[in-house]
This record gives structure tokens, C-alpha cells and sequence, in this order.
């Protein structure tokens, strides 16, 4: 939220300069993100008033003006503005002024005529991205006055990012609220007269959803003027809150929605027909909104209507047929509380985030709309004119949300905050903080006001006493705890373990959502079911991913798009998964990869990553617990049918997958290289063989060769699972050493050649029993896998 310093300090200016403001709402929890200047610099710029004006003789656009600026005598300035006339009081430049881009002032000629300076708009003043004219003065404004004085323009604007459960400070009476109370200071709202009713004559208002409405106010102001103009003061103030002026009536509603924070709506009454309603959409009902998006409703949608048509989306934005127009001349004003029960997430349904849904979903004081609507009320009357009928008034007293007493013990202040204070401070806090305090033995029992949703148990109120007391104020103390160390078993591997192992091959670690876009998990995860959330931060967050590659690669696309052609990321994270019909959530460790194998180098030629680069980082983790895992061709629907594999334990558990992103999903996702990818189960990752000694053998080991065919669909997994198999306890190492296929082996065929390391821990193998033991592994892959001896 942006807020003027100047419009802050009419309401409590503590001796405190802008630095010292800011740091003194950061540390009271209220973060200022940035404190900007409320107008370019510029200098030499007063008011002037234009006294007479004549037709340029050589220019058909351009009028000679006298202007008075203050001084002994009118200055002749030549202007081509449209709308500049005798009387009009503007922003007047004078020889030596210097204008934002540091534009200096000099005296010219133009077209033969002397001008002595330069009549201002509000974008050559910085205070305005364009302009169509000159900036119009109020009639009072006085002659001769430097116009960042009259402006108010030597002024800060304050950004704060607020917590959403400081909906109490979504407002500038919010805002000098606490400083008020931070500064130990007193402040009073806004004080106006409230304008006598004129007429009897009301709309009759009824509510349906008072659960989500609890109170709704409403009253017809007829007679304004629709050629109003919202003053210059108005327009400066909404300006600096990030607000563009529109008209006169909108701009009062935006104006009490800064200045109290409470939400309001005008409406045509032209266009209405009968009673308002405010109850819950009819489903598929249509309404077209202000900004020209049209929706279709459900029954889940809070909406303002009158007999005839939809109004509005209640406390979000208004409807387009019944919005105040530059002719509109009586008004129905609609001022109301909704609950934040009612109105969380509904914005974001259809894509919407107003100030009003800001508001209503973290809470507004539900005291405040009688006060709002009267002072909207007095605002308008005096901008535009008209006569005030009745306040019509719908009122849910059991809806209304009730702050109940919260007990607050002595001795929790102490132990938690480390400081004694004294009763009478403890109680000035909160009476400042506008709550109602009992005194109780060893104790308070204190009732937060209507404005603090944020107050609901014991640590909130003694939060509150260390945000007032100052955060820099509580005293340091060295953390002591006492624990017990736990037992660290060897079966498990640390998971930093992994992660270190992977950033030594060149991954780095990656962190995305957890919640990802609809569309991109229907693409990569098509028959998983998936957990739609009710109040997603955006349409692009909006369910609950059941693989991490949804992130994973929505990062490798930003990454390349911003020319970065080797891609080595990883992730763990959590995905969520339906088991037995019930919702779970898995850790995972996943992976991608893409462009080239290698760093570019002079040592070794550039080639794209394959399959076999990831497979091996997959199993040089699998290396670090000494678990033997099988990769099992299998189909995936995000992989490429024939580079994809499964990834089983011995027990044939799945572990995970291993594999290149379909070729169509690659396509449709926008990568114009192959991508490979894995996804493995942390926990079944994790589990370590626990190593055992083995003395070591003082007898040589020997080497032995084999050269077998197999048919094509046959894995060296397969042969390595069948030798295994043969339990020969001599055996230390299998190593694949080549893969042939070509002159001398059938086709469908192929030539894996193996070495074999065998070793006696007892005595010097002869070839005899090498022969022996050659014999039996090859008599065993004869008869499972039908493998044959290479000539």
C-alpha cells in the first residue's frame, strides 16, 4: 500500500524525520519497501494566472498570453495549449527554472514573438505519464506561489508491505494509528458534519447471504453534477496512494477506501429497477464487470442484483451496466461489511485482485460503514452537489464477528519476551492499541477492538507488547537447551549427501512450487489425480503437483530462453499422490538435463547430452549406498517410448523413472533440444547396505574375458542378474567392456563382450578350477537367457 508522509502527518506528525518514520514502522512489523520522492525534482514553477490572451500572428496554434506570476509585471508567454483562457490559473515556468530531465527555462522566441517562460502541464511537472492540456489550478489558488509549496510536492511516498494479518492498516487512519501509538502520541480520525437528509424516498435492500453479509448499508444521493471536477487536492492524494482519478464519484469512493480502508460502491440509480438483493449467484448467471470481463457465475459467487439483472460482484468489483457515467446524476451508494469467510478466494476464481477483495478477504472493521458512507456522502455533496435521502440499513447482528476477551498472564510476558514491565505500561499498551482491558489477578482479561482480526489468543497480545516496547529493546540471551543425541544409523544415507554428490557432476539445486499450473500437470502427468486448490494464489498455482518435473522444467525453459544452453538442475522436494484412495505426500528427488555433455573445452569434442550421461548420475547415487538397482525398459507417458526405464529394487520395488521427455511434450512445452529426466522415492533411495570388513586376500586375482551373444532385448542387467545367480563366491567384479553389433553377428543380435576378476581368499586359482567356474556361469546364461559363446 502507498500512502503520502504529507497526508500522514495531518493526522499525527511526531518530531521525527522520513528515515526515522520508516525504520520505526519496519520494526513494528509494518515493512516499508520503498520511500519514493512525490514529484520529480524540479524548480522556478509558481502559480500563474493568464490576465489576456491574443492569436498568435504567424501561428495558427499558438496564443500569446499575459500572465501574472506575482511580480511587478505581467510576463508575455507564448503557449499552444488547448485549453489555456483568460482567468484559467496554471503552473507557470519562469526564465531559470529547471524542469524534470533537467529541461532549463530560457528566454525564446517563437515565430517572431518573445516568450518569457513556459506554462505548465502535469506531465512536464513529472506528476503525470501524459496530459491533454495544461494543469488547472483551483480559482483560489494564490498568484505568485512557488507551486511545490502549494502542491504539497516536497512530500515522500511511503510503500508498505503489510502482512495480511494487518488488514487494520490497510488505510492512512490505519497507518497513523500506530505511529501514533509508537510515538506515544494522541491522533484523532477524520472529523466531518454529516449532511442533513433532504428527501424520504429509499431503496429498499435485502440480504440472503447474511452469513457472508452481515451488514450492508445503502442511500440514494440524487441532483449531482455530472460535470463536476474532482479538486486538485483529491487527484494529488489518489495519485500518490497509486490511484488514477476517474470522475468526481469514483474518486470519492477510492478516496474513503485510502483514507478509512473500508470498501464502497456507486452505483447508477437510473439503471436499477426495484430492490437491491445481496445473495448468492444463480449458477451459470452472467455479469460483465467494470473492466469489461464477462463471467459466468455458480452458486459459490457473492453478487449485488436488483430485480431485473446482476449488479456487481459483491466487495470485488462492480457490473458495467449499472456503473456511474460521465451523465449519471443520482446515485445509490452502497457501503457494506463482508465477511472474510465469504469473500476468501473468490476473486481469484475469475482472475480478479481489487482493493476492495484486498480488504474485504483480510478483514474490515465492521463498525466502520455508517461512519464510511457519511463521510462519502459529505465528500460528494461538496465536490458535486445533490440533495441526501436515509440511510437504509440491513443489519445481521449474530454474523457480526465478535472479538472475545483474551486472558493474558503476567508471568508469559517474562518467560517469553525476558522482561519485567510494569503493570500501568502493560495496560497503556493495549488502551492505546484501542482495546478494552480487565484487570484480573496475576493477569488481564482484554478484548481486542472491531479492527483487529489478528488478535485471537494469548501470544498475540504479548506480540503486541514487544512490537509497541520495541523489538530492539527486549534483551539478548544465548538459546540453552538440553537434548539427548540421538542414535545415527548406518542403514539411511543423508540426503546433503546426495545433493553434494550431484552438485559435484555439475547439477545445481533447484526450489519451485509445490503448486503448479493445471494445464502443465494434465500435460506431463495426465492420468494422475491431482489436488485442485480452493484459494490458489494465481490460475498458475493452482493445484498440488504429483511430480516435480512440472517445476523442473518450467525452470530449464526460463533458463534457456535467457541463453542458457547446458542445463544440470536438481530437486527434492515433496509430490502428492493418491495411495488406497487417500492423499499422501511423497519426498522425491528429481532431476533434468539438457544441451551439451560436457562444458565447452579444447580436450574433448562438444556432443548433446544422451541417455546414458543420466543414467550414469543415477547410478552413481545408487553407487553411494551400495544398492543394486535394476533399470527395466517400461512406458511412461511423459518419456520417450524407447529411452525410458524403470528404476526397480532387487525385491522389484519401483524406485522411480529414468528417461527423455516425449517428443511431443518436448514440442508442445517449446524445447528445441532433447531432455532427459529422472524422479526417484527419497526414502527407498536413502537405504544404505551397511558395510561389512573382509580381509583382504594375499593371493593374486585373475582376469577373464568373455565374448557372448545375445538377442537385441536382452539387458546387460540380464546377464549380470544371471551370473550373480550362480553364487560363486570367487567372483569379486563384472565389468560390460563392449556392445558390438555388426559383420560376424546375426541381425537382432548383438555381442556384449565382459571381464570377469576372480580371487581365492584361501589359495591360487588353477585353470583348472577357472575353467570350472567359467563353465558353470556359462552353462547357466546358455540355459536363461539362451546366450551363446562368441567365436
Amino acid at each position: 500500500m502507498q500512502i503520502s508522509e504529507a497526508w500522514l502527518r495531518e493526522y499525527v506528525n511526531p518530531a521525527i524525520n522520513t528515515a526515522q518514520l520508516v525504520e520505526q514502522l519496519t520494526m513494528a512489523g509494518l515493512e516499508v519497501d520503498s520511500v519514493t520522492p512525490a514529484a520529480a525534482p524540479f524548480s522556478g514553477v509558481v502559480v500563474g494566472e493568464v490576465l489576456s490572451l491574443h492569436q498568435h500572428p504567424d501561428a495558427d496554434r499558438l496564443h500569446v498570453c499575459r500572465v501574472a506570476v506575482g511580480e511587478a509585471e505581467p510576463l508575455q508567454i507564448v503557449c499552444g495549449a488547448s485549453n489555456v483562457r483568460v482567468g484559467l490559473k496554471i503552473p507557470a515556468a519562469l526564465i531559470g527554472a529547471v524542469l524534470p530531465g533537467d529541461f532549463k527555462i530560457k528566454k525564446s522566441k517563437l515565430r517572431g514573438e518573445e516568450s518569457f517562460g513556459m506554462l505548465c502541464s502535469a506531465k512536464e511537472l513529472g506528476l503525470a505519464a501524459d496530459a491533454d492540456g495544461l494543469l488547472e489550478l483551483p480559482p483560489d489558488a494564490p498568484v505568485g506561489r512557488d507551486i511545490r509549496d502549494y502542491l504539497s510536492l516536497n512530500d515522500a511516498i511511503i510503500e508498505v508491505d503489510l502482512t495480511p494479518n494487518r488488514a487494520d492498516c490497510i488505510s492512512v487512519e490505519g497507518i497513523a494509528r500506530e505511529v501514533a501509538i509508537l510515538n506515544q502520541m494522541s491522533w484523532s480520525a477524520t472529523q466531518f458534519d454529516k449532511i442533513e437528509v433532504s428527501f424520504q424516498d429509499a431503496i429498499a435492500v435485502s440480504v440472503e447471504a447474511t452469513k457472508a453479509c452481515p451488514r450492508y448499508l445503502g442511500r440514494v444521493i440524487r441532483g449531482v453534477n455530472p460535470k463536476a471536477e474532482t479538486p486538485l487536492w483529491m487527484q494529488e492524494r489518489l495519485r500518490r496512494s497509486g490511484l488514477r482519478s476517474l470522475s468526481p464519484i469514483v474518486d470519492v469512493t477510492n478516496y474513503v477506501l485510502m483514507e478509512m480502508g473500508q470498501p464502497l460502491h456507486a452505483f447508477d440509480a437510473a439503471k436499477l429497477t426495484g430492490g437491491i438483493t445481496v445473495r448468492w449467484a444463480k449458477p451459470d448467471e452472467e455479469v460483465t464487470l467494470l473492466n469489461g470481463q464477462a463471467l459466468k457465475l455458480d452458486n459459490e459467487a457473492l453478487v449485488i442484483a436488483d430485480d431485473r439483472q446482476t449488479l456487481a460482484l459483491a466487495g470485488i468489483m462492480g457490473g458495467k451496466d449499472s456503473a456511474v457515467s460521465d451523465t449519471t446524476q443520482h446515485i445509490f451508494l452502497e457501503c457494506a461489511f463482508f465477511a472474510p469467510q465469504g469473500l476468501a478466494g473468490k476473486a481469484r476464481r475469475f482472475g480478479l485482485h481489487t482493493d476492495s477483495s484486498h480488504r474485504f478477504e483480510r478483514g474490515v472493521d465492521p463498525t466502520l460503514q455508517e461512519r464510511a458512507i457519511e463521510r462519502a456522502t459529505q465528500l460528494i455533496i461538496d465536490i458535486a452537489g445533490g440533495s441526501v435521502g436515509p440511510i437504509t440499513e440491513v443489519k445481521t447482528e449474530a454474523a457480526i464477528p465478535q472479538r472475545p476477551p483474551v486472558w493474558l498472564r503476567k508471568k508469559q510476558i517474562e518467560k517469553i519476551l525476558g522482561i519485567v514491565l510494569a503493570d500501568a505500561k502493560i495496560v497503556d499498551i493495549f488502551q492505546r492499541l484501542g482495546m478494552d482491558v480487565e484487570i484480573q489477578e496475576n493477569g488481564w482479561l482484554i478484548t481486542p477492538p472491531g479492527f483487529r482480526f489478528d488478535i485471537a489468543i494469548e501470544a498475540d497480545l504479548i506480540e503486541e507488547i514487544a512490537r509497541i516496547h520495541g523489538y530492539n529493546n527486549l534483551p539478548n540471551s544465548s538459546l540453552l537447551m538440553h537434548s539427548a543425541l540421538s542414535q545415527a544409523t548406518e542403514a539411511r544415507l543423508d540426503i546433503d549427501r546426495v545433493k553434494d554428490l550431484l552438485v559435484d557432476r555439475g547439477y545445481q539445486e533447484a526450489i519451485t512450487y509445490s503448486f503448479v499450473d493445471e494445464e502443465i500437470q494434465k500435460t506431463i502427468a495426465p492420468h494422475d489425480v491431482f489436488i485442485s486448490l480452493k484459494n490458489p494464489i494465481s490460475s498458475e498455482l493452482s493445484v498440488m503437483r504429483t511430480t516435480l518435473w512440472c517445476g523442473l522444467l518450467k525452470a530449464a525453459l526460463y533458463n534457456i530462453n535467457r541463453q542458457q544452453n547446458r542445463v544440470r538442475l536438481f530437486e527434492t522436494g515433496l509430490r502428492f499422490v493418491t495411495k488406497d484412495e487417500k492423499f499422501q505426500q511423497q519426498k522425491m528427488l528429481s532431476g533434468l538435463v539438457l544441451g551439451s555433455a560436457y562444458t565447452e573445452q579444447w580436450g574433448q569434442k562438444t556432443r548433446p547430452v544422451d541417455f546414458f550421461d543420466i543414467k550414469a548420475d543415477v547410478q552413481a547415487m545408487f553407487g553411494l549406498t551400495d544398492y543394486r538397482v535394476q533399470f527395466s525398459p517400461a512406458q511412461q507417458s511423459a518419456l520417450h517410448p524407447g529411452q525410458a526405464a524403470e528404476i526397480l529394487s532387487p525385491g522389484g520395488e519401483s524406485i522411480g523413472w529414468l528417461g527423455m521427455l516425449h517428443p511431443m511434450l518436448e514440442k508442445q512445452l517449446g524445447f528445441d533440444t532433447g531432455v532427459f529426466l529422472f524422479e526417484l522415492d527419497q526414502t527407498l533411495l536413502l537405504n544404505k547396505c551397511i558395510p561389512r570388513f573382509k580381509p583382504l586376500s594375499k593371493y593374486p586375482s585373475l582376469r577373464r574375458d568373455l565374448a557372448l551373444i545375445v538377442k537385441e532385448e536382452v539387458s546387460s542387467d540380464d546377464i549380470l542378474s544371471c551370473i550373480q545367480g550362480c553364487a560363486e563366491q570367487t567372483l569379486q567384479e563384472v565389468v560390460v567392456f563392449d556392445v558390438y553389433r555388426g559383420k560376424g553377428v546375426d541381425d537382432g543380435s548383438k555381442s556384449i563382450a565382459l571381464s570377469l576378476i576372480l580371487q581365492d581368499d584361501s589359495q591360487t586359482l588353477t585353470d583348472f578350477e577357472i575353467d570350472a567356474i567359467l563353465n558353470k556361469m556359462l552353462e547357466t546364461l546358455i540355459n536363461e537367457i539362451n546366450a551363446k559363446l562368441r567365436d
